[in-house]
């Protein structure tokens, strides 16, 4: 059979169509693309900006630089400011004996204020305020005698008792007399030197803040809702609660034997506290961003630690530590832990409970801050209009 020449012309003709269409329509995406766009679904190229492939840090990274040498200038100052010279500033001290107010006259017209004396009409009546904590020493007057008696109590801090001794020391030796030191309140055998209690408060701030901070690093700064900002708090709690009952646990008898018999009450101490510093950095962060964990490093590291009254108690800092001292977190827990193990709990001793209302304020503030300070949904789009269709 023959074939029909306009036939087979007539055959080949869609091919060379499908062809020509096929090279014009592989072509045209790739010219348009290059200038006028991509098709929907395909990922537009990255544009990022001058900083990107520039040699030199950004600025935020030079913000934190910055930031850096200035806690570490703060920690400088912070330290050395407040130990560098400790100076006993009205020490409470009991009067008790025969001419007790005339001694007592004497004490606090010693040069620099370093004793506040109350008298009290018997020695059982000043020995028993050493030891429940309501003064820091007591001098016991022996008329008939070439020597008084002081008794201290070093559970509260042996450098404090230390510089009590050198001021009695010195006033009696005016006076052609000396001293006997009685101590109501020793110092447990395993706590050296009486800084335990300070190191174990220490161990809770760090670990509140220290949680909060990855809590921040990894889920954001700012809660995303206050749903999402009680979440957050609600994990704290039972983190709280173990950092807490373990530091108690480690110097109990079980492990450390630091001291017996009081696992309950400092376990509700340092959960306290460890929540009271998570809440707050949570807080700072919520404001700052991730400044606010220096925020956290400057209030709870570099003024906290130094005004906490451990190696020096704060009747022996300068005026700046000894005000703000008592009022933080880092003060407050050393008080309570000390006022826990060597006096009358918590609630009594030597701060009367104060501590416990100053982390318990700490704690609402932080909580309430980090409720407060959250994220905001952003605003859907608004439709576009007939004109911009």
């Amino acid at each position: 059979m023959t074939s029909n020449p306009t036939q087979h012309q007539q055959q080949h003709q869609p091919q060379h169509a499908a062809d020509a269409a096929s090279a014009h329509h592989t072509h045209l995406p790739h010219h348009e693309g290059r200038h006028e766009g991509r098709h929907e679904g395909e990922r537009a190229p990255r544009h990022e900006g001058p900083e990107a492939h520039s040699p030199w840090l950004s600025r935020r990274t030079l913000v934190l630089v910055v930031g850096a040498l200035l806690l570490q200038l703060g920690f400088v100052a912070g330290y050395v400011g407040a130990f560098h010279d400790p100076t006993p500033h009205e020490v409470s001290i009991a009067v008790a004996g025969t001419g007790a107010d005339q001694v007592a006259a004497a004490l606090d017209a010693i040069d620099g204020d370093p004793l506040d004396a109350t008298t009290y009409d018997t020695a059982a009546e000043a020995r028993a305020a050493v030891k429940d904590g309501t003064v820091s020493a007591a001098l016991v007057l022996r008329p008939g005698q070439d020597t008084d008696l002081l008794v201290v109590a070093s559970g509260g801090g042996s450098s404090l008792v230390t510089a009590v001794e050198t001021v009695i020391d010195g006033a009696e030796a005016q006076q052609g007399r000396t001293v006997t030191v009685s101590d109501v309140v020793p110092i447990s055998d395993g706590d050296a030197r009486g800084l335990s209690g300070f190191y174990l408060a220490l161990g809770w701030v760090v670990g509140g803040y220290l949680v909060a901070s990855l809590v921040g690093i990894a889920d954001g700064s700012r809660a995303r809702g206050r749903r999402h900002a009680a979440v957050r708090l609600a994990v704290l709690v039972p983190y709280s609660l173990l950092a807490g009952f373990g530091g108690a646990f480690l110097v109990s008898e079980h492990v450390l034997d630091v001291w017996s018999g009081h696992l309950l009450p400092l376990g509700l101490v340092g959960s306290l506290t460890v929540m009271a510093v998570a809440a707050v950095t949570l807080t700072l962060q919520a404001l700052l961003g991730t400044l606010g964990i220096g925020a956290a490093i400057a209030l709870f590291v570099i003024l906290g630690n130094p005004s906490a009254g451990g190696a020096y108690q704060q009747q022996l800092l300068p005026a700046f530590y000894r005000v703000i001292g008592p009022w933080l977190p880092n003060g407050a827990a050393t008080t309570l832990v000390r006022d826990t193990v060597y006096f009358d709990g918590p609630l009594g001793g030597t701060g009367n409970g104060v501590g416990l209302l100053v982390l318990a304020g700490w704690l609402v503030v932080g909580a309430v801050g980090s409720v407060l300070l959250v994220s905001r949904p952003a605003a859907p789009a608004a439709p576009a209009s007939a004109s911009e269709r």
